[in-house]
């Protein structure tokens, strides 16, 4: 069984077509990063899976059909992390941590200590525990970045959602956080989607990559077979060089 599925799926919005008829489907463990222009539809395609857009035709998380979920119940299999997450500066990183437990409370219900044990253990997993009493305004970007991946981990969702995680990250913070994205993968069985923009990365780290444009998807497959230079100069206007994987800009003779 999938862990995630699209059956032509289309999201409209302002009188435009954002997504255009995807079908898709994800395994359970794998990591797919999905490409494409500014505007191509990548986090549209996120924001269906985590249940915050209306969109016509069919999606599925887990075999479970996702128009028949409740919000609750999409928050307990899917965790996103957003390109521009909005924290609240004087809450430490610990009770930020703690808030990715919210969907397995009850209304109004306190969290108990199976709740700050999880909490606690996404610290531990992430190295936090020397921010853990910093409050998030404090922070770095890539140590901000670690604490709302902890906050998705203490959820404690099976599919992990990342919309652009090295977005204003150096690169030694850039590779740190997808290495500790796939660390968790592998160890924690999590199946990822990332929306990315770096193609030489998005090559790196998944195991299939999809390329969309329009809200279509243009082509899926490897990373070898999808980013060829003639393909990437077509959709995005750029001339460079694929050598494997490694997408290098080439300049204007």
């Amino acid at each position: 069984m999938s862990a995630v599925a699209f059956d032509s799926v289309s999201v409209y919005a302002g009188g435009k077509t954002i997504v255009d008829g995807v079908s898709l489907e994800v395994e359970r463990g794998e990591w797919v990063s999905i490409l494409g222009p500014n505007g191509a539809g990548k986090t549209t395609l996120l924001r269906v899976l985590a249940g915050t857009v209306r969109f016509r035709g069919e999606a599925s998380l887990d075999g479970r059909r996702l128009g028949r979920l409740r919000r609750r119940e999409v928050a307990q299999l899917v965790a996103l992390v957003p390109q521009s997450p909005v924290v609240p500066a004087a809450m430490t990183v610990a009770e930020y941590v703690l808030l990715g437990r919210t969907p397995h409370l009850a209304a109004l219900a306190q969290e108990g200590a199976e709740d700050r044990a999880a909490a606690a253990a996404a610290i531990r997993r992430l190295d936090l525990d020397e921010l853990a009493a910093r409050e998030l305004g404090s922070l770095s970007g890539g140590e901000l970045q670690r604490a709302v991946i902890g906050r998705a981990l203490a959820q404690a969702a099976p599919i992990l959602l990342l919309d652009e995680p090295t977005t204003a990250l150096d690169i030694g913070h850039q590779q740190q956080v997808l290495e500790l994205v796939d660390r968790l993968r592998r160890e924690e069985g999590l199946t990822v989607i990332a929306a990315m923009h770096d193609l030489t990365l998005a090559a790196q780290y998944g195991d299939r990559v999809v390329l969309v444009d329009r809200g279509r998807v243009l082509a899926e497959g490897s990373a070898r077979d999808v980013l060829t230079s003639e393909r990437v100069e077509e959709l995005y206007g750029a001339r460079v060089r694929v050598v494997d994987g490694v997408v290098v800009p080439v300049r204007e003779p």
